[in-house]
């Protein structure tokens, strides 16, 4: 079960795909996180997903706001990804220990070996104000996370 809005959001430490250090607490008292977990890079949903994004970045990614995508993929395959796609935000490793960020946010299918589709919105404070979970098959809508966003 994902954690709940008003929950303490758990820090990690994961590789983005250029092979650098990211911690969730980097952004506390700096920026709101979009932390948006998804099952795996180079699948059709998460592609057409995590290419929304990136058209519609700028409100994603700013002097307020910055978006963490997180998968079980290898910081190598991620590389591959974000350079096939012209993804230029945060993709990072959840590879190994395999899922454990996953898990802390309640999103990792033990079966599938793969997070579900996630999304936190976290506070400047470390703290969860807003969440979808949705299945594997089922796309999320960006426009809820900017409502969410407009409500902080």
């Amino acid at each position: 079960m994902a954690i709940e809005v008003g929950t303490k959001a758990p820090d990690f430490e994961l590789k983005n795909q250029h092979g650098e250090t990211v911690r969730l607490s980097d952004y506390r008292g700096e920026k709101n996180v979009v932390l948006l977990f998804y099952p795996f890079a180079f699948t059709g949903v998460c592609t057409g997903e995590l290419c929304a994004l990136r058209d519609e970045l700028p409100k994603f990614a700013n002097d307020d706001v910055q978006l963490l995508a997180v998968s079980s993929d290898s910081p190598f395959s991620l590389r591959v990804f974000a350079e096939q796609e012209g993804l230029a935000y945060p993709l990072l490793s959840d590879f190994w220990p395999h899922g454990e960020a996953g898990r802390a946010y309640g999103v990792f299918d033990e079966e599938k070996g793969c997070s579900v589709r996630g999304t936190f919105i976290i506070d400047k404070e470390g703290v969860v104000r807003w969440t979808v979970v949705n299945g594997l098959p089922d796309a999320r809508d960006l426009n809820e996370y900017l409502t969410a966003l407009r409500a902080l």
